[in-house]
């Protein structure tokens, strides 16, 4: 069967979307729901233990408590109270919990750690599945059983002030309500005297039995500038004045006679060194609860235990009732409550491992599907590329081959064992017979396919289509590239790697650099020169398309304005320099989990006392940065560019980061609301200015013309790309971005032109180059590494779309830089002739400048945070698949452009 490579492409796409679908189907684990089809009623709760010889009532229990305050913090934790700091920030609530009526405890709370999972854990008792981190931007109603409905099911009046997650979760559960936006980070004050204003007001009323508030301010505090910002003891203090308001009005509304109030105070999650959440460091998973009440027996000195008595084993209970006073009962009383915990410890365990089951079997179908596509694609790479520009599929052999046959029985017979046992949860099992069986059916045709497909090049004489051993020769560069992938994606299949993966990276780039420092000194030093040239100065044997790109004014020499005999040096000193500013952004910022806690670089500049070692190198980096980035564009873009710069070079002073040389160190901080906009107004005229020029050269009858605007306008909007980034980046990550470039700069003018490296190989560079750039961000595999203040510059309230934009992209930026700069690198040359099939790296040949885009967007955009917390061999397939979708997805796009090229 003969396909034109665009259909081929298209429906090896549809094939590789099947089985994306299906493996990340099977890849996240869905939270166990109510089994019951309505909520919980009265008479489903359980009978009390027996006591004594009279069976205990199946009632419900009588209230213990009139009115109920619940406040909950978020990002408390659990050392804001307990710690030693406890006493000087929080000093009422520290003295009821050591001397007052009050039990404490420190609670853990279950990743991931942000806060509509959290809240659903604390209303409903399950654990989150990993899609709350999802639906945490839009949180839909909650369907569960939940205390919430059981109070409001019961009559109870609940009124709510705080983060609007609750009116989401909750929308007609209250009688009264007022939320707040939780995502609008910037804004620690007013979010939470939005909640405190109405409590004067409410304690005094009688018209409700339950209140909960949830204020926002500390954990909007712990974005902006850390856990240990001079912003958190003022607002602890803020919070303990409240806890005493409180707590003074429900005892002060307390009578003879009547049941006593409790006021419960928790958090929803803690908050980790950076002052992030959603991982399960210790400081982001511990927390305080504190139930304060006339009830509780008031503490004295020397008070150790918790009465567990009263609430003890049946029997215990017995032999107590009985007046049984001897040792025995002590010692059972010990071992019941040593029963009690072994047996929550193994219902954690056994409801964790049940929510955190994944679908291997479905990953392992859709993971199978992907890898027969690459190879599909691999294999049709000769055809594709070929001048007929189609693609010979031998599907009629296949189905009447044996081996087909056989694969059908076995793959149908495993199908129908996985599917057919006891404890089977699959979701391809949830496929209808006929269609489970057609997708065993394809899967095995399209192995049988590949496997004539790859006979037909098996080197047997008089088989013209076979590869020579020539053919397939592998540089050393070449090996080092494709190992270090390969290695990479198998590394990940330990939990260490994954906790600490930018170790891999920082190795693999090292290793790099002393790659293409050989290569350098081979080209430079052990070359062969004209005969008659001068021993030092003469000039080097270069390829015909170096000579032509030379002639036609694309020398990196005349670029940079370097003389041409002092190009060697650079390109000699460039995996020097290019190893020093890794050495360097290594110390910046401290990544991973096990040493991320130690101080580095950032957090030298941001205290207090070098903010003007800060806002001098904030100023050298932005300085450099335009010198590095104006090179290729227009004057009006570079006009633009620099005073995008000096803007936001303003907005960082505006909020405090940096100092002006005229401003005072008392100035008050602002949201530096203006100048971010101020910046993206020339973002978006850069950004205009590149795509009109883009446009124009697809007009142009000239054809250098053309080729000069289109080089221009990409060079442009990656300029406007660079803007957006120096304006997200905190203060002291700029240099971070100067160094990217300069490397970029320097790579691409004296080594990767200079050697005459292939897309292949730059791609995978860049690739290298942006995964390692992710983490000198310091950025890591946890969530709560992701910096959410960002995706509020320049706004005064919380609007979706851009606030995850703008996280999202500065997260990602420095893979996205790297992506960017190689579509502007590959297309700014002249001459992008075709890789040679027989280069030992050809499966990444064609990865020109769409494929590249979606090379490394697409690896961002599924690769990080979400799987932090996952099993090792889900991580794996997930790494493996990864890999393998990339490089589809990038050769699927090269026979689109093939098919479109060699059309008449």
């Amino acid at each position: 069967m003969k396909l034109s490579s665009s259909v081929f492409a298209s429906l090896c796409l549809f094939i590789e979307l099947l089985g994306i679908a299906l493996f990340l189907r099977g890849f996240f684990p869905i939270p166990v729901k109510s089994s019951l089809t309505s909520k919980g009623q009265l008479s489903d709760l359980p009978a009390e233990p027996l006591a004594g010889s009279s069976p205990n009532s199946s009632k419900v229990p009588l209230p213990l408590f009139k009115r109920v305050v619940i406040m909950l913090i978020d990002a408390f934790r659990e050392d804001f109270i307990f710690g030693p700091n406890g006493k000087r920030f929080m000093p009422y609530t520290r003295h009821v919990v050591e001397r007052g009526s009050s039990h404490s405890f420190i609670a853990k709370a279950k990743a991931p750690t942000v806060t509509m999972p959290r809240i659903k854990a604390l209303t409903t008792g399950s654990i989150p599945g990993f899609i709350d981190v999802v639906m945490n931007l839009n949180s839909p109603a909650l369907q569960e059983d939940n205390l919430i409905w059981q109070a409001k099911n019961t009559g109870k009046r609940i009124i709510f002030y705080g983060d609007d997650t609750w009116t989401r979760l909750f929308p007609k559960h209250f009688v009264e309500f007022d939320g707040t936006t939780s995502f609008f980070v910037s804004d620690y004050t007013e979010v939470d005297n939005n909640v405190t204003r109405h409590l004067d007001s409410t304690l005094k009323r009688d018209d409700w039995e339950v209140l909960i508030l949830h204020y926002l301010g500390l954990d909007h505090i712990g974005h902006i500038s850390g856990p240990h910002s001079s912003l958190i003891g003022p607002k602890l203090l803020e919070m303990d004045d409240i806890i005493k308001k409180i707590h003074a009005s429900l005892i002060s509304r307390e009578s003879e006679g009547t049941l006593p109030n409790l006021l419960v105070l928790c958090g929803d999650h803690g908050m980790s060194e950076t002052g992030s959440h959603g991982g399960s460091s210790e400081p982001e998973i511990s927390t305080p609860l504190v139930l304060i009440s006339p009830a509780f027996e008031r503490k004295e000195d020397g008070y150790e235990q918790f009465q567990v008595a009263e609430k003890a084993h049946g029997n215990w209970m017995k032999l107590y009732m009985e007046g049984n006073t001897s040792e025995i009962l002590g010692n059972m009383g010990k071992k019941v409550l040593k029963q009690y915990l072994e047996a929550l410890k193994a219902m954690s365990s056994a409801l964790s491992k049940q929510l955190g089951k994944y679908d291997i079997y479905s990953m392992i179908i859709g993971m199978s599907l992907i890898l027969q596509v690459l190879v599909l694609l691999l294999l049709a790479m000769p055809e594709a590329l070929s001048g007929s520009a189609c693609v010979d599929i031998p599907v009629s052999s296949a189905f009447l081959s044996l081996p087909f046959y056989l694969l059908c029985l076995l793959g149908s017979s495993i199908h129908v064992l996985v599917c057919t046992s006891a404890e089977a949860s699959c979701y391809f099992c949830s496929f209808p017979w006929l269609l489970a069986f057609a997708v065993i059916l394809f899967s095995a045709a399209l192995l049988c396919s590949l496997v004539a497909m790859a006979a037909r090049r098996v080197p047997v004489p008089g088989n013209p289509q076979c590869k020579t051993s020539s053919d397939w020769s592998f540089s050393e560069l070449d090996v080092l590239l494709l190992t270090g992938t390969v290695g990479h994606t198998l590394s990940l299949g330990a939990s260490s790697f994954v906790e600490e993966e930018h170790q891999t990276w920082y190795f693999l780039l090292n290793t790099l650099c002393l790659a293409v420092f050989q290569d350098v000194c081979r080209k430079y030093f052990r070359e062969k020169r004209r005969p008659g040239d001068d021993e030092d100065e003469g000039p080097l044997l270069l390829s015909s398309v170096a000579e032509d790109a030379s002639q036609a004014g694309f020398s990196p020499a005349a670029e940079l304005g370097v003389s041409t005999g002092s190009e060697k040096w650079l390109a000699l000193a460039t995996p020097i320099l290019t190893l020093a500013c890794c050495r360097l952004l290594r110390s910046l910022n401290q990544t991973g989990v096990q040493w991320a806690h130690l101080p580095d670089l950032s957090h030298w500049l941001n205290s207090g006392d070098h903010k003007v070692v800060l806002s001098l190198l904030a100023a050298l980096s932005l300085l450099l940065i335009f010198l590095l980035v104006q090179r290729r564009c227009s004057l009006v873009s570079k006009m633009a560019l620099a005073l995008g710069l000096l803007g936001v070079y303003s907005y960082r002073a505006a909020v405090g980061n940096v100092l002006f040389p005229w401003q005072h160190s008392g100035r008050s901080v602002s949201k530096g609301t203006g100048e971010a906009r101020f910046v993206y107004v020339f973002v978006l005229g850069i950004l205009f200015t590149g795509v009109k020029d883009l446009l124009r050269s697809q007009v142009m009858s000239s054809v250098l013309e053309g080729r000069r605007l289109k080089s221009r306008g990409l060079w442009e909007v990656y300029s406007g790309v660079v803007l957006l980034v120096a304006l997200l980046f905190r203060a002291h990550n700029l240099p971070t971005l100067a160094c990217c470039l300069l490397v970029q700069t320097l790579m691409a003018q004296f080594i990767w032109k200079k050697l005459h490296y292939d897309a292949a190989q730059t791609t995978i560079m860049h690739y290298w180059f942006g995964q390692a750039f992710f983490f000198f961000q310091g950025n890591s595999n946890n969530i709560a590494t992701v910096d959410i203040s960002v995706g509020f510059v320049g706004l005064e309230s919380y609007v979706e779309a851009p606030a995850v934009f703008l996280t999202a992209f500065s997260t990602y930026a420095g893979p996205l830089l790297w992506a960017c700069h190689l579509v502007c690198y590959l297309s700014s040359e002249r001459d992008r002739a075709v890789v040679s099939l027989g280069h030992g790296s050809y499966c990444f040949a064609l990865l020109r400048s769409i494929p590249a885009v979606f090379y490394v967007v697409l690896v961002t955009a599924l690769r990080y945070h979400l799987f932090i917390w996952s099993v090792f061999s889900p991580k794996l397939l997930y790494e493996a698949m990864h890999t393998l979708v990339t490089a589809a997805v990038c050769l699927f796009f090269t026979f689109m452009d093939q098919d479109r090229t060699r059309r008449p």
